[in-house]
């Protein structure tokens, strides 16, 4: 059976990212799982209408690959009780013309070092995706707000609180067997 290939979609564009480190931990921990491909939002132009009938050529790439894809993973921070503009721009951009997440399963995930993990971001993010233009499906029921972060990475970027592993490889295992039930 063919490996699932999964788009990671990095919603922070800052190098010290905590859900940079979060993305980077998804990769290699679940590389034996699924075929993943990071991608990284800095070099995205703002979204312009006028642009529309010639897009840039990164948009283009960016759209073919998520059409080409099994599934998404997001990985966010929270910005102000929602998601950081750099993944509200690039949403846009995937929701226009040839649409690209139309229907693709989607996983959300995020990392603060608040109480709340990202859940508002999450909240409004899910909004975002259920919208006509980009109707993507959220996985349900299955929501990964690792709060305090700073306690459970390592300085070397490792998530190391067991009780967030074993949640984090539940939601993971629970969103390549729903993504298999949502391509058949």
């Amino acid at each position: 059976m063919q490996r699932m290939q999964v788009v990671v979609i990095l919603g922070s564009i800052s190098e010290e990212s905590n859900n940079k480190k979060l993305a980077h931990y998804i990769l290699n921990r679940y590389k034996d799982l699924m075929d993943m491909h990071l991608m990284t939002l800095n070099d995205l132009p703002m979204y312009n209408e006028d642009l529309e009938s010639s897009l840039p050529e990164i948009v283009k790439e960016y759209k073919n690959i998520i059409r080409s894809s099994d599934g998404v993973i997001i990985v966010t921070p929270e910005y102000n009780h929602s998601i950081p503009g750099v993944l509200k721009n690039a949403i846009d951009w995937f929701s226009r013309g040839k649409r690209a997440m139309v229907r693709k399963p989607v996983m959300i995930a995020g990392a603060s070092t608040g109480m709340l993990g990202t859940a508002r971001a999450q909240m409004h993010l899910r909004q975002i995706l259920n919208s006509g233009g980009v109707s993507a499906i959220a996985l349900p029921g299955n929501e990964v707000f690792i709060n305090n972060v700073s306690d459970k990475f390592d300085a070397d970027g490792n998530l190391i609180h067991q009780p967030t592993i074993s949640f984090l490889d539940q939601v993971v295992s629970n969103f390549i067997e729903w993504a298999k039930k949502i391509n058949s």
